[in-house]
């Protein structure tokens, strides 16, 4: 054990060798199954390593028995699984496992898979707009007030302008910046620009948020493999390299949480950083979850990338832009790009693309010296703040 951690001691480098998107947007032709074959299928091709070479699965959402009636459908045998849902943080808390796994010499190759046809689903009327998590154990004491989701990030949003002056506007930036992104990325559902008035005069959904605070809802899919520095000298791309990582749970009940104003990657993050031996500064991209303008603008804070209360200021003068002073959510995020669901993956995946410098023109985020950035961020926040994972990578 690490002095400390109470995390194993890494004896074996671990690295992305492979990520890759299968079809997002709209996707009426496709289960969900379907896209996750896709996925992994791509990115294995990616990584050009045979499908014999995984020895280790990690996915949820899908299947009554998550991850085995996806492992099966794609013809995998693991002997190392991972099937923790923990909401959108869930990819980046499945990478800190596999990392540790692959790590500590329990598996050598481990794929990481998720797929959603959220979007088609609901047109087809498969499923309702409404996200329902019970009314049992702690939930039972907020359902009868008619808490849905949306609203809780709402209650959070509204206390950090009260307390530290955030306004509408500088929320709004978060959208318009992302959708900025976007513009570049052939993949984004959205990419036609928006302004700062077209978000604030649009419906609203729960106050303060309107309909362009909220994230879209699209189908889609990705993949991400893990591997040993061992097969390094195997794959087709260079390697990107996990440097460290940290999760952290903080409330299911809003009653049980101490501050609406800071969130479980203020935990998550701060170990993320310690274990990479990295500081905030230091980091060239950020691949941040975005469900809604709020998350990113304190997730921001709460990585220590601007003072707590002055996160509304920070995302001002584009500093999210891939151009900006942190390129943030470079492929339009969830508030533009896509979000099938459990979207903490595709945070993976951008950030490896923009450290190998596959990002594309327009998009791809370049240092002064025009080469690619060297040091990555992904936080994935799970829940209405209720989980967080935090994952740092760097390139060679």
């Amino acid at each position: 054990m690490t002095p400390g951690t109470g995390t194993p001691a890494r004896t074996r480098k671990v690295a992305v060798a492979g990520v890759a998107l299968a079809d997002c947007g709209r996707v009426d032709d496709a289960t969900p199954y379907a896209l996750h074959a896709q996925a992994a299928r791509r990115a294995l091709a990616d990584s050009g390593l045979d499908r014999s070479a995984v020895d280790g699965f990690a996915s949820a959402g899908l299947g009554t028995l998550a991850p085995i009636e996806v492992a099966e459908y794609l013809g995998l045998r693991p002997t190392w699984v991972d099937s923790t849902s923990v909401g959108g943080a869930t990819w980046e808390v499945m990478a800190a496992h596999a990392a540790d796994a692959i790590a500590a010499g329990h598996a050598d190759a481990v794929l990481l898979v998720y797929g959603s046809t959220a979007r088609a689903d609901l047109k087809a009327r498969r499923r309702t707009a409404d996200l329902s998590f019970g009314a049992r154990g702690p939930l039972q004491f907020e359902a009868p007030y008619g808490h849905t989701l949306i609203a809780k990030y709402a209650m959070a949003a509204r206390r950090h302008m009260h307390q530290y002056g955030t306004t509408l506007e500088q929320l709004a930036e978060v959208a318009v910046q992302a959708r900025a992104n976007a513009a570049a990325n052939p993949d984004a559902m959205y990419r036609d620009p928006i302004t700062t008035d077209d978000v604030l005069s649009g419906p609203v959904i729960a106050d303060p948020f309107t309909k362009l605070h909220c994230c879209i809802r699209s189908d889609g899919g990705c993949a991400v493999l893990l591997v040993a520095e061992d097969r390094a000298p195997d794959l087709a791309r260079p390697p990107v390299w996990i440097l460290g990582s940290g999760t952290a749970v903080s409330h299911s009940a809003m009653s049980e949480w101490d501050d609406f104003t800071v969130s479980p990657a203020a935990v998550s993050g701060r170990l993320a950083f310690e274990r990479a031996g990295v500081r905030p500064a230091e980091i060239e991209v950020a691949q941040l979850y975005d469900a809604f303008t709020y998350m990113t603008l304190v997730t921001l804070e709460d990585l220590g990338f601007c003072p707590k209360g002055e996160g509304g200021a920070f995302v001002e003068k584009g500093r999210l832009l891939r151009d900006g002073a942190l390129p943030t959510n470079t492929d339009g995020g969830g508030l533009a790009a896509c979000h099938p669901g459990m979207r903490g993956l595709f945070l993976l995946v951008e950030a490896v693309r923009q450290l190998r410098g596959e990002a594309g023109d327009g998009r791809q985020v370049r240092r002064a010296d025009g080469r690619p950035p060297r040091l990555a961020v992904a936080s994935g926040t799970g829940g209405w703040f209720c989980s967080s994972g935090t994952v740092v990578l760097g390139a060679d």
